[in-house]
């Protein structure tokens, strides 16, 4: 029995980025009696964001602060996210006049910057991406003419006006190969979208790297928390080449009968899936064989 890792997979820079933010706040004794928050999840994962309560941080969740059922109180620590929040959300917080830490991933910030220069320019927004997504909501909160499609069946459904302009922008984590059937509709039906192709470099290697991997194993074992996008799509696309894929959030998920008759096991990760987490469901497979 063999395992197989993925050339790129597990925490990407963005999400490292924003869990050191925590250790520092966390770690710094002029913090010692403040009461700490993040908002929402901080990262797609659930044990991540376990872990951070244990060491004290507390979640205060986007619909209590804009329902006003919040308890944040003046030099409060607030971490936002690192998908990021809406620009009233934003303004609640500075109002309200708390300590905000940024772990926003710094793809995010400069597709929301983008969006903001377009449309100064006089661009209309073409939005892709899944529109109920908080990384979503909150870069297109930003905008004032934007459009969301969550794919290219969605997009096919509208009608773009000639003497407009447009700018396509996506979400950091959309499946590479979705976004190129997008790119090709419409550089072959209008000339006058301009595409910036914004899709995190993290993202795309960990898509390539799983789509090579799903061909050569027996079985694949795709890790990642219930509501992470990223992971989703990793799973999607191993299931497309290897009907063997199944998705888990920890070794307590993995079940013997998988593994009967299998001898190359793969393992990919998603971009909010801790280390320990991975090294525990190799052990537990190991311990099956």
């Amino acid at each position: 029995m063999e395992i197989i890792r993925a050339k790129h997979m597990g925490f990407c820079f963005g999400v490292s980025g924003a869990i050191n933010i925590c250790n520092k706040i966390s770690e710094d004794e002029s913090n010692f009696g403040k009461r700490t928050y993040i908002l929402g999840m901080l990262v797609h994962n659930e044990h991540v964001v376990k872990n951070l309560e244990e060491q004290g941080f507390k979640i205060v969740e986007e619909s209590a602060i804009l329902e006003g059922r919040d308890e944040l109180q003046e030099g409060d620590i607030v971490i936002i996210r690192a998908h990021g929040t809406s620009e009233k959300i934003f303004q609640i917080l500075k109002d309200k006049k708390v300590e905000i830490h940024d772990a926003t991933c710094v793809f995010v910030t400069q597709i929301r910057k983008t969006l903001v220069e377009m449309e100064k320019k006089g661009y209309d927004i073409l939005f892709i991406g899944d529109k109920n997504h908080p990384e979503v909501k909150g870069i297109v909160s930003f905008g004032k003419r934007v459009t969301i499609c969550n794919d290219l069946e969605e997009l096919l459904s509208i009608t773009l006006d000639p003497n407009k302009k447009y700018c396509l922008l996506t979400q950091t984590t959309l499946n590479k190969k979705k976004l190129e059937k997008i790119k090709s509709y419409i550089k072959e039906n209008y000339s006058n979208v301009e595409i910036l192709d914004k899709v995190c470099g993290a993202t795309q290697v960990r898509q390539e790297a799983v789509e090579e991997l799903a061909q050569i194993v027996d079985l694949l074992i795709v890790i990642g928390g219930k509501t992470s996008s990223n992971t989703k799509k990793l799973y999607d696309i191993a299931t497309s080449y290897n009907p063997n894929t199944y998705l888990i959030q920890d070794e307590t998920d993995l079940k013997k009968e998988w593994f009967q008759g299998k001898e190359k096991i793969g393992i990919t990760a998603g971009a909010s899936t801790p280390e320990e987490i991975v090294i525990k469901i190799e052990n537990q497979i190991r311990g099956i064989h």
